[in-house]
């Protein structure tokens, strides 16, 4: 009872919703990139949010199921097709055992989110299943998926077929605007380097990855070239030495030095995440109240998505 991996793309890696209260152990968080499109991943297979998924960036995923289950791909835009059928995205579908499920290259977006029924069956590390490759812990001995891996995964008959309205489903472009909660440390940044940092295009340059995105643009000035090495957040925008700004995200490094502005409102930051390199992002600043009642307004929008039954042979 298990799903066959053929091809796992360019990273693949196997992720649940984090590994929180770690970090004084110098572990980082990990998990997906994009929360949004994971659990909705996970709403749709009727799944508990913590199941452990697929996340695959820029496509090329081709399995096998072994067994027979729900499967759903959500997420960044991706031809996907089951034994060369071409099928739905935000859509369950019912595999069987040989069935081929391919993953074709991301057009919008890069981080697509491959589940099953009850998600795969991993052990865990210090309380998480998510692949952190550069402490080599979570997924499968940690490291992404290679392939003839074999991803143990129940077998499910009975749930329904579901499908997110086609209205419901996140848009990806290429370009985004993160909103941002300032940090103490921001008085540190003159009022006309704060102006230039919110009123500026930035451009993601290549180095974008897991850890944090750096970005491309004028140089932002700050009165103090370090700090102390203190805890880091998850969107914490820090300012190095060249005045190219780096946003922090999952697989972060749990402590840091340079100073930061603020951090990037998580719901921003997973949206920004679908980014490619010479993408482009701005920034807005929000009140840590705003940005309690965007969270809240974005839970209770998880929690009543408009989700439509399939029949059988849809």
């Amino acid at each position: 009872m298990s799903v066959f991996v053929r091809q796992p793309g360019l990273l693949s890696l196997l992720q649940d919703r984090g590994r929180f209260g770690q970090h004084h152990l110098g572990l980082t968080t990990g998990g997906p990139m994009d929360l949004e499109a994971f659990l909705i991943c996970q709403r749709l297979l009727g799944n508990t949010p913590d199941c452990t998924l697929i996340e695959c960036s820029f496509g090329g995923l081709e399995l096998d199921a072994q067994t027979e289950t729900l499967l759903c791909v959500t997420g960044a835009h991706v031809a996907l097709h089951i034994n060369d059928q071409p099928k739905d995205l935000w859509t369950t579908h019912r595999v069987r055992p040989g069935d081929h499920i391919r993953l074709g290259r991301a057009e919008r977006g890069c981080r697509s989110y491959v589940g099953v029924a009850g998600g795969f069956t991993v052990a865990p590390q210090f309380g998480s299943t998510a692949c952190v490759l550069r402490e080599g812990i979570g997924g499968l001995n940690g490291s992404k998926l290679a392939p003839g891996d074999l991803l143990p995964c129940a077998t499910q008959t009975r749930r329904q077929r579901l499908q997110l309205a086609p209205g419901a489903r996140p848009k990806y472009t290429t370009q985004t605007t993160v909103r941002v909660v300032l940090g103490y440390q921001h008085g540190h940044f003159p009022p006309l380097q704060q102006r230039r940092f919110f009123s500026s295009p930035w451009t993601i340059s290549q180095r974008a990855d897991r850890m944090g995105y750096c970005l491309e643009g004028p140089a932002i000035a700050c009165d103090i070239q370090g700090i102390v090495s203190e805890g880091i957040c998850f969107g914490a925008i820090q300012v190095p030495a060249d005045g190219q700004p780096i946003v922090l995200l999952n697989d972060r490094q749990t402590i840091g030095g340079y100073p930061k502005l603020g951090a990037a409102l998580s719901v921003d930051a997973a949206r920004m995440s679908q980014l490619i390199p010479g993408g482009t992002v701005h920034f807005a600043a929000i009140t840590s109240q705003t940005a309690h009642n965007v969270l809240h307004l974005q839970q209770w929008r998880l929690q009543n998505l408009p989700l439509h039954p399939l029949a059988e042979d849809a």
